[in-house]
């Protein structure tokens, strides 16, 4: 496992080979054009306050990667593109004291013939380790993705319930482990 900064970009072409073979696939079914699209956002991403990447080398040693992780601390104001403007009505009055300020994992990805190996989890923790402040850690998936939500809840992480009367539509949002607002989430 190797933990990147802002050089992920040494990695980039392995990083999106793994995004491809696992997000055109389903559950996801990305169109073909979703990994140059994620080529561009980690351009971007890297520079983002927190930015971190655990990247998973090829298992024989050879070209290529595993798996990876991406994420970054949520900045103050919490924003309003890509999904954080569902994600904010979900959550209502909560959203601030949950997850602005906290470290956001925003991607990760195992390849099909990686799975089930701990991969996915090692891929995890080293991301969120020394970056989550006081274990304050988060993410979403898609409902959608039963094996994904199901991965997580092994983990150990929490699923945030939407507010009452906020339409859940297909994010899930997830604390980590030992974030302290699981406690006020846990039914």
């Amino acid at each position: 496992m190797r933990l990147y900064r802002s050089n992920v970009t040494e990695r980039a072409d392995d990083l999106v080979s793994v995004y491809a073979e696992v997000f055109t696939a389903p559950p996801w079914n990305e169109p073909a054009d979703a990994a140059p699209a994620f080529r561009k956002r980690l351009d971007a991403d890297r520079h983002r306050p927190g930015f971190r990447a655990a990247v998973a080398p090829a298992r024989d040693g050879g070209p290529g990667a595993e798996g990876f992780a991406t994420g970054w601390t949520t900045p103050d104001p919490f924003p309003a593109d890509r999904s954080y403007a569902r994600i904010a009505a979900q959550l209502g009055p909560r959203l601030g004291p949950l997850l602005v300020g906290a470290f956001e994992v925003d991607e990760m990805a195992v390849r099909s013939s990686a799975r089930g190996t701990g991969l996915g989890r090692s891929l995890l923790a080293a991301l969120c380790d020394g970056a989550a402040p006081d274990g304050r850690a988060w993410l979403l998936t898609a409902r959608s993705a039963p094996d994904a939500v199901a991965f997580y809840r092994r983990l150990g992480w929490h699923e945030v319930l939407p507010v009452p009367g906020a339409d859940p539509g297909d994010l899930v949002a997830f604390l980590a482990p030992g974030h302290p607002g699981a406690a006020a989430i846990t039914p």
